[in-house]
Parts: structure tokens; sequence; C-alpha cells
């Protein structure tokens, strides 16, 4: 059975009455994908935001695989102490990784985010030598729309990133990086700038599907 765990920040959690673009990707893998699957990871909440914790479990379709390795305001700096040990128990052969936005935003330049990247896959081989991983840049949200400071950082630290995953790919233990969904529109895209609306879920399952698929061909192409 293939193994994948989603890793992000908010917009992976999700809250209260969303999809998720996990749910989507699930949906998506079982109409494409040729053998079993699932969804792992230590966690299985929602982040409700009246509780401002990850406390919820009202999905807007609770029945798949729930399971993520994601938390509201979490970022590589966070994962990487986290990852091994998940990656161990939950025995997973895939990481879909959305990570970067809150690193820039509130604890790491791009250097330094960049850093913590390089040390999530050394964590993350030290669970499994032959773990795989698809990488999404970050991308620009409301904040970047308005600060040119911190949109000059996430645009670094996007460049960083991919010469990070080219650095670390392995034959064994092969690094992707997912393309950025193209003209993302932060008003069709997302309900408040940076978390994905439907559409967005939808558009975020899509680049990690395409990238698996054309990557490694895995499943197919995504059809949302």
């Amino acid at each position: 059975m293939l193994r994948l765990m989603p890793v992000g920040d908010s917009m992976t959690i999700g809250s209260a009455g969303d999809h998720t673009w996990r749910y989507r990707m699930w949906r998506h893998l079982c109409a494409t994908y040729g053998g079993p699957f699932t969804l792992v990871g230590p966690r299985e909440t929602l982040y409700d935001k009246a509780a401002d914790a990850p406390a919820s479990y009202a999905y807007a379709d609770p029945d798949f695989p729930r399971a993520h390795l994601a938390g509201w305001g979490e970022g590589w700096l966070h994962m990487a102490p986290l990852i091994a040990d998940a990656v161990r128990t939950a025995r997973a052969d895939v990481l879909l990784v959305s990570l970067g936005l809150i690193d820039l935003g509130f604890y790491t330049n791009a250097e330094q985010t960049a850093d913590n990247a390089r040390a999530f896959v050394a964590e993350a081989r030290s669970a499994n030598p032959r773990i795989r991983m698809v990488w999404l840049p970050v991308i620009h949200n409301v904040r970047a729309a308005d600060d040119p400071g911190f949109a000059a950082q996430v645009a670094l630290f996007n460049e960083l990133l991919a010469k990070t995953a080219a650095d670390v790919d392995e034959p064994a233990s092969p690094v992707l990086l997912a393309s950025v969904p193209r003209d993302w529109d932060l008003h069709t895209d997302t309900y408040d700038g940076t978390h994905p609306s439907a559409r967005g879920e939808h558009r975020l399952a899509a680049a990690f599907a395409d990238a698996m698929h054309q990557g490694w061909g895995l499943g197919g192409e995504y059809e949302g």
C-alpha cells in the first residue's frame, strides 16, 4: 500500500467546514491510481477558528483518510523536528509538503528557511532512507501583494528551495518540485487572501498530482 503524508501549514490542515486539498487529492487518486493507497500522519483534525485550536472534525466530507502532519501557524522550522518520528510511526512512503509562508512571515529569512528545508530532508531520511517527497513552493498571498519586501523574500526562498531540491534529490529518495498553480488568483482561489477556497483546494491538489504523474508516472493528470 502506498502511504502518502500531507505536511503543511494552515493551507493544508484547513479549518472547520473545509473539504481541504487533501480530500481533493484523495478523490483524484481514487480515480487514477491503480493500486491501494492511503493518507497517513499523526493528526486528523481541522483548525477551529472559534476555539483557536486544531480541535475540529467538521470536514465538509469526512469520509476519507484524514490523517496528516499539518498545523495552523507551523512551518519548516516546526516540522523538521517532528518529521522523523511521524515518518517512522506512519511508515510513510511519500511526503506532500507545502511549507514556508509562516517561516518567512514570522520566524526566519529565506536563507534560514531553506536551511530548515534541508534539515527536514535529513530527518525524514533518517526514518526512511527511501522516502519520496514533493515540495510546493510558497504561493504569494495578500501580504506578498501589499509588502514588496515580503514578496522579495518569498521569491528568494522559492529560488533557494528549487536549488535545495536539486541538491538533495537522490535516485533512492527523489525530491520533486511542484509548480505553483499558474495565475493563482487571490480573489477566486482563496477566501481571505491566503487560505484556499474550493477552487484553490482543487488547484493545490492538482499541483501535487501533476508533479507525481509527470515525475513518477503515479496516478493521472488532475481533472478537478
